[in-house]
């Protein structure tokens, strides 16, 4: 069976979970691209701050959802045991919540720019985890990315 099977095969689960960690992973892309292109209002320092901590959130997104890298690499002991609170769907959609109301913050310094594209990503990926806890579905990690052996052996 290939990626795109797979792919398909976890869409028709309905399971939002599954919605909430692929939207988490273009989460992952999109911070990345509009952290690094507001580095460039070199006049807003503010406008910096609120991009490097959406780089950030990008990092810690790739950890979340993909847990097999907490294996491969070097982390310290300490943030292993902070991305391992984010087990269950609701405490996910906190994070994603958090990450979503701080780039939302970003509107405050009187420039609305790309950083509300991440705002807005991270808030869907948080309603595809809130809705999965309010439907008391399991959280299941996609296969695709590790999920299905590997992921519960590491969690």
């Amino acid at each position: 069976m290939g990626f795109a099977d797979t792919l398909k095969e976890e869409m028709k689960t309905r399971n939002f979970s599954i919605y909430a960690q692929w939207t988490g992973i273009l989460c992952i892309l999109i911070c990345l691209a509009v952290g690094i292109s507001n580095f460039f209002y070199l006049f807003k320092p503010i406008i910096i701050l609120f991009a490097i901590f959406c780089i950030v959130s990008a990092f810690i997104i790739i950890f979340l959802e993909i847990p097999l890298l907490l294996r491969i690499c070097p982390t310290s002991p300490k943030f292993d045991t902070f991305i391992r609170k984010f087990e269950t769907n609701f405490m996910r959609a906190a994070i994603y919540l958090a990450m979503s109301i701080i780039q939302w913050l970003s509107l405050l310094s009187g420039r609305a720019t790309s950083l509300v594209a991440a705002a807005v990503f991270l808030l869907i990926a948080a309603g595809f985890y809130a809705l999965a806890g309010v439907k008391k579905q399991s959280f299941q990690g996609s296969k695709a990315l590790g999920g299905a052996g590997v992921a519960q052996m590491i969690i």
